[in-house]
């Protein structure tokens, strides 16, 4: 299969990168069929990676941990639901997820914390949201997770 990860990303606007969970993910997507196990084993490990890389490096793309605590990518266009919500999510669940490569190689992630991320354009967006509206751009999974802090 043949999917390309940023449009997935666009398509759904709340992927996981690899877990199971409530919204789809890509490393299936990329397969093409449920992944049992790590997806690092997988016949199509090699272009799994890239296209997690891919997601990582768009600028249209959130990474964080939003879902159950798992990689999330956020498509640009639910930022201002996300930060309306904010108040119902764990910070940490809404930190950006930085991937760094040293000159060494070495490789490391880099937290940015909520709303450091967030453009002042996607902030003065969010203030024109209800929360109903927020709420249902997110999706049904957003009702489970969200407990005010």
């Amino acid at each position: 299969m043949n999917t390309d990860p940023i449009r997935f990303v666009r398509r759904h606007g709340i992927v996981l990168e690899s877990a199971k969970g409530p919204v789809p993910n890509l490393a299936e997507a990329i397969a093409g069929s449920p992944i049992r196990g790590s997806w690092w084993v997988h016949r199509d490990s090699k272009r799994i990676f890239r296209a997690t890389r891919l997601a990582r490096s768009s600028d249209q793309i959130l990474v964080c941990r939003l879902v159950e605590g798992k990689v999330t990518y956020v498509h640009y266009r639910l930022w201002p639901a996300l930060v309306r919500l904010a108040g119902y999510f764990k910070n940490d669940a809404l930190a950006a997820i930085r991937e760094e490569h040293s000159a060494s190689g070495e490789h490391r992630l880099r937290k940015v914390p909520f709303p450091k991320w967030a453009p002042l354009k996607v902030r003065q967006r969010a203030k024109s949201l209800t929360e109903a509206r927020a709420t249902k751009q997110l999706g049904l999974w957003a009702k489970n997770l969200a407990k005010p802090n």
